[in-house]
This record gives structure tokens, C-alpha cells and sequence, in this order.
């Protein structure tokens, strides 16, 4: 396989996770209760809403380093 070839493999296979994490953001919010988790910061004051979604991206990033590592460990 020269180096055109996995790198396009590798662009689709990056293509899917993105679109499937998009999905799993979009409607993992109204059914698994993604995103209202502890540790994620809302600020309501006035006409200003301010939302840090910081331990939902960790969980994430673990999830998604540990899925990755189990396709690209050799």
C-alpha cells in the first residue's frame, strides 16, 4: 500500500469518527444525558449564558483515545 493510498484510507476512517461522535453529541444530549454531567460548567447571569462542557470532553477523549488506540495499536 503506498502513501496515497493509507492516507486516504486513514482521512475516511477519521471522517466516519467525526461524524459519528457528531451524531452521539447531537442526540446523546436529549437521550444518554450527555453533557449535563458534574464537573461541566454553566454560568447563567442576565441575557449571558456561559456553558464549558469540561468533564463531558474528558470523557470523551478518554473514550475516544481508548477506542483509536484498539485500531491503530500494532
Amino acid at each position: 500500500m503506498d502513501i496515497l493510498e493509507w492516507f486516504g484510507r486513514t482521512l475516511i476512517i477519521v471522517g466516519v469518527l467525526i461524524v459519528v461522535l457528531g451524531a452521539l453529541l447531537y442526540f446523546g444530549g436529549k437521550i444518554l444525558g450527555i453533557g449535563r454531567l458534574p464537573g461541566d460548567i454553566l454560568i447563567q447571569r442576565g441575557n449571558f449564558t456561559l456553558y464549558f462542557p469540561l468533564a463531558t470532553a474528558i470523557l470523551l477523549s478518554i473514550i475516544l483515545t481508548l477506542v483509536l488506540n484498539l485500531f491503530f495499536r500494532r
